[in-house]
């Protein structure tokens, strides 16, 4: 990017004493902060960003951005600067919009998507069709930024500097068309404020994230965020309302003044007709406003057959023609990590690996998978550290009561013990086999496998390291099984 300079108010800020000095850059980090930079000083979980004001200003920061606490911790240092200081009850909202004014560009064409499960698939699948009908995309999230324009990403929703950044370059490398996945954390904390899209997508909702928020109703309140403040007046809310809260969801779109695309199973705008499954995928009927559409689809599951609707209901509410959309779908490819075919054994039997952390998306996941097995289904979870601990019994049930054989083993246990997160796990399926060691609990998973049943390892998806302690270890499920696959099958010389 090339160097620039803006005034502060040109970054919508007002200053004490109508300070409006020139600005060469933005940090949330003091150890980024370079002479003329704007520091935004943010209330933490543990620590309050103003404790770092005092570096950020020898640094050379001509601004800092906090709230009215960040000002009383940090007011000796910033009375003996010549800094500006804007003071704002809301200053996460500030640093995004004038992060967005900062940076100046996005792809013109942009949609977000929010919900405890699926926001991964829809969102690639989203990128996936533009991409086919000819567009430059790409999608943020998870998994990076992936598609016309690729760059790491550390959070599914980065902060406002980073996700700015990342937009702005996107645009400025021809990338037109863009799908990004809108966490509850990344609504709660304003990440997303000053994007401008024009729609935005609900999958569904239930338990997750309660170790951030503190009831079930604030994560809710967190996610609705995304329809009550940052989708603009007039822009499209595509919505699952046939899931828990989703008719909620509708109401608050509606009362924005945003028109409601209604997706459902069963009802709605878009809803899906009969499902025929087989070994490798389905054939679905989709139906949208009157008209059928009958398409192949090469995924496995029938909740990949719901996400593939809402992601062609968020590209149609951008204005491409139905029948271009859907003309796409025998194209789409399995998005890394969910519900991904990994390994299949000399036998037949069949290993996936699912991204499924919380009790919802296991159950969902086992239930789509059932119908493509013939024999037994074995399913392999854990639950991560330092996460909501409540979710991990009802973990293990929905394990227990939608698999034929459950083994429990670690995830990311993080600081905690890992034979504690598994004690808990086991509570809600208590004739699990309880084995430690992933890589081996994969090996026996496999192991286990006759023919026609099949494998689903459960909870890491796409990740390729173990968080132990402060430790990440190399760790991939898919490599994983595939070596297991190998070694029991004599292909290893």
């Amino acid at each position: 990017m090339s160097v620039q300079v803006k005034t502060l108010s040109s970054l919508g800020l007002t200053a004490k004493a109508g300070r409006n000095p020139d600005v060469t850059g933005l940090a949330v980090d003091s150890r980024d902060v370079e002479e003329g930079f704007l520091f935004a000083a943010m209330p933490g979980v543990k620590l309050h960003g103003a404790e770092f004001i005092q570096y950020a200003l020898r640094m050379g920061a001509a601004a800092i951005l906090t709230d009215a606490e960040g000002a009383r911790i940090a007011q000796d240092d910033l009375a003996r600067s010549d800094a500006a200081v804007v003071v704002t009850p809301a200053p996460r909202e500030a640093l995004a919009r004038a992060a967005s004014l900062w940076f100046g560009r996005q792809p013109p064409v942009m949609v977000a998507v929010t919900g405890t499960n699926g926001k991964t698939s829809v969102s690639t699948f989203v990128r996936q069709i533009w991409t086919l009908l000819g567009h430059a995309a790409i999608n943020l999230g998870t998994t990076g930024v992936e598609g016309a324009w690729t760059a790491p990403l550390m959070h599914t929703t980065p902060e406002p500097i980073t996700l700015h950044r990342a937009l702005a370059q996107a645009a400025e490398n021809g990338v037109t068309h863009a799908a990004m996945e809108a966490s509850s954390h990344g609504l709660d904390q304003r990440r997303l404020d000053g994007v401008t899209l024009k729609a935005a997508g609900f999958t569904n909702f239930s338990q997750d994230h309660l170790d951030y928020h503190e009831s079930f109703e604030a994560y809710f309140d967190a996610k609705a965020g995304l329809f009550a403040r940052v989708l603009p007046e007039d822009a499209k809310a595509v919505i699952n309302i046939e899931e828990e809260r989703g008719v909620d969801m509708a109401a608050i779109a509606t009362a924005r003044g945003c028109p409601v695309v209604s997706v459902g199973r069963d009802i709605g705008d878009f809803h899906l007709g009969n499902i025929q499954v087989d070994a490798t995928g389905q054939t679905v009927r989709f139906l949208h406003l009157g008209k059928s559409y009958v398409r192949r689809l090469n995924l496995i599951g029938d909740f990949q057959a719901e996400n593939v609707m809402l992601a062609a209901a968020l590209v149609i509410a951008c204005g491409e023609k139905p029948n271009n959309v859907f003309d796409t779908f025998e194209d789409l490819k399995t998005v890394r990590g969910r519900m991904q075919l990994v390994a299949k054994r000399d036998n037949g039997a069949t290993v996936f690996v699912d991204y499924a952390h919380t009790p919802d998306a296991i159950a969902t996941a086992l239930k789509a998978l059932r119908p493509h097995v013939l024999g037994r289904l074995i399913v392999i979870i854990g639950a991560g550290g330092d996460r909501d601990a409540t979710k991990r019994p009802l973990m293990g049930q929905a394990a227990s009561e939608n698999a034929d054989m459950v083994i429990v083993t670690d995830d990311n246990p993080r600081s905690e013990d890992p034979e504690m997160i598994r004690a808990e796990v086991l509570l809600g399926t208590p004739d699990a086999q309880e084995v430690g060691d992933r890589a081996e609990a994969i090996l026996r998973g496999v192991d286990a496998l006759g023919p026609g049943d099949a494998l689903l390892i459960a909870g890491k998806g796409h990740e390729t390291g173990q968080t132990v302690g402060d430790d990440v270890l190399p760790f991939d499920d898919a490599e994983q099984a595939s070596v297991a696959v190998a070694a029991l099958d004599g292909r290893i010389p």
